[in-house]
C-alpha cells in the first residue's frame, strides 16, 4: 500500500473517531488515494437520507468536502488540507438506501493559496451521477 493511501487512512480513521461532526464519514470506504486524487465507497444507509427517503444533500456536501480534500492532501508532499471558500454541488440523481455510491475526486490544480477540486459521486458502476461538486480550498493559514 503506497505512503499516501496509508496517510488518508489515518486521515479518515481520525476524522471518523471524534465526537464533532465529520463522524458521519465513519462508513466511507477508502478505494484508493494518490497523485492528487481520492476514490471512496459508501451504501446508503438510513442515516444518509432525507424525509423523501433518499440520500440527503448536506451529505452529499460533507462527502464531496471530506473526500477532495483527501485527494488535495496526496497533490504533492506537505499539500495541507486548508479550508474550504467555495463548495458548490449539483444534484443530478436520487440514490436509495442499499445503493452503492462512488465517490471520485480530483485536485485540478493547486497553487500558492488556491486549490482547486472536482467530484463526481456515481452509482450502478458509474453509469449513473448523482451530484457533481467543485470545491475551493485557501492553502495560507487559517487565522482565528
Amino acid at each position: 500500500m503506497s505512503c499516501k493511501m496509508e496517510l488518508i487512512k489515518t486521515v479518515l480513521g481520525r476524522m471518523v473517531n471524534t465526537k464533532g461532526f465529520d463522524r458521519c464519514m465513519k462508513n466511507i470506504k477508502l478505494l484508493s488515494a494518490g497523485d492528487g486524487k481520492c476514490k471512496a465507497q459508501f451504501t446508503v444507509a438510513e442515516e444518509h437520507l432525507n424525509p423523501g427517503g433518499f440520500l440527503h444533500g448536506g451529505f452529499t456536501a460533507t462527502i464531496i468536502d471530506g473526500v477532495s480534500t483527501c485527494a488535495l492532501m496526496t497533490y504533492k508532499t506537505d499539500t495541507p488540507p486548508g479550508a474550504s471558500i467555495d463548495l458548490h454541488v449539483t444534484y443530478l440523481k436520487a440514490a436509495f438506501p442499499g445503493e452503492t455510491v462512488t465517490v471520485d475526486a480530483k485536485t485540478l490544480r493547486a497553487g500558492k493559496n488556491l486549490a482547486f477540486l472536482t467530484v463526481e459521486l456515481t452509482k450502478n458502476d458509474g453509469k449513473d451521477i448523482v451530484a457533481h461538486g467543485q470545491h475551493t480550498k485557501y492553502l495560507g493559514g487559517v487565522k482565528q
